[in-house]
């Protein structure tokens, strides 16, 4: 099949890419990354032969995005962890506010953060 030749299996092909770079980009991953990436699994899953040392790098290449991918989620959970604790921290803030201070009126100014400058 020649590139960008259209049959039944071409629309599945180019949704199952899509995904792919759909779940690259929130890791942070590069145009170039994602690329290099579908150009390996494309080389893998293109049912041709390939020579012992061509299928091994490009099985090389696919692992190293898996750990890329793996250390970025780890990052991510991270990152989560630390964010959700922020919000736990203000959210105990507010319940263990004393009553006769809820009680003062707050103008939007006052409560914005405080901004260097």
């Amino acid at each position: 099949m020649a590139a960008g030749e259209l049959t039944a299996e071409r629309p599945v092909a180019d949704i199952a890419r899509l995904m792919v770079i759909r779940r690259m980009k929130p890791l942070g991953f590069t145009l170039d990354q994602m690329r290099d990436l579908l150009d390996a699994t494309d080389r893998l899953d293109a049912g041709t032969d390939l020579p012992a040392g061509e299928r091994a790098a490009l099985l090389e290449r696919v692992r190293g995005f898996e750990d890329a991918a793996q250390q970025r989620v780890a990052d991510l959970r991270t990152q989560l962890a630390r964010a959700e604790e922020f919000a736990d921290t203000l959210r105990e803030r507010l319940t263990d506010t004393p009553a006769q201070q809820s009680s003062s009126p707050v103008r939007p100014s006052d409560s914005s953060p405080a901004r260097s400058g």
